[in-house]
Parts: C-alpha cells; structure tokens; sequence
C-alpha cells in the first residue's frame, strides 16, 4: 500500500489545529479529515473520528500498526512542509513587489518635488 495523493486545506484560525488532510492510498481509496494538531511536544496527525457519548472520540479510520502510522504520518508532514515553504516563498515574492512599488512611489514623488522646487513662482496681478 502506497499513499499515492495527499491533499491539505490549512486552518487559519488561530489554535491547535492547523490543517485537515485527505490521504489518497494506492489511487483507489481516501481518508478525509485527517487533522494535524499543534502539541506540546510539536505537530502530529490525528485520524478521523466521532464523539461517543460523555466527550469521549473513537476513530472511525486508523492504521492497524506503527509502521503504516509511520508511513501515512511523514506522508502528510512532507507535503505540509513542501505547502508552508511554498507560502513562505509566494509571500517573499509579495513583499518584495510591495517593495519595489514603494521604491517606485518614493521616486515618483521627489520626481515631483523637484518639479514643484523648480518650477517658477507665480506672481499674481
């Protein structure tokens, strides 16, 4: 069994969960709602699952032993990091644009200064 898609949709709102995670295994079966969560000891996956009762989850899906957990665990942190090195890259691109517009404004406007400095002072009748 091969993870062969994972597909992530980060969580902006501020907490512990950052992101929910579908994992496609062998291009025949997906698991939806895969949650990575922010823990103490840092981030980690948990699987789908539904409240029983008094507060107490129960996994609908998990994997049977470790390493199949292993497996499906790097999986998704790999594409998670590829993910966060990509906004981080798009959004060093957007400020570097922002940067260089205000360059250009900058410019734009002692351009203008040093044609209001220059111009000859109207005297009126």
């Amino acid at each position: 069994m091969k993870v062969t898609d994972v597909r992530i949709r980060k969580i902006t709102s501020e907490g512990k969960m950052k992101a929910v995670v579908s994992v496609t295994f062998d291009d025949q079966f997906v698991v939806h709602d895969i949650k990575i969560i922010e823990g103490q000891n840092g981030p980690f996956i948990a699987m789908p699952s539904r409240k029983m009762g008094e507060g107490d989850f129960r996994d609908i899906a998990h994997p049977i032993n470790s390493e199949t957990r292993s497996m499906i665990q790097k999986a998704i942190f790999n594409r998670y990091e590829e993910l966060e090195a990509q906004e981080a890259a798009e959004a060093e691109a957007k400020a570097e644009v922002v940067e260089e517009k205000n360059e250009e404004m900058d410019i734009m406007e002692g351009a203008a200064e040093e044609e209001r400095d220059e111009a000859p002072e109207e005297i009126p009748e």
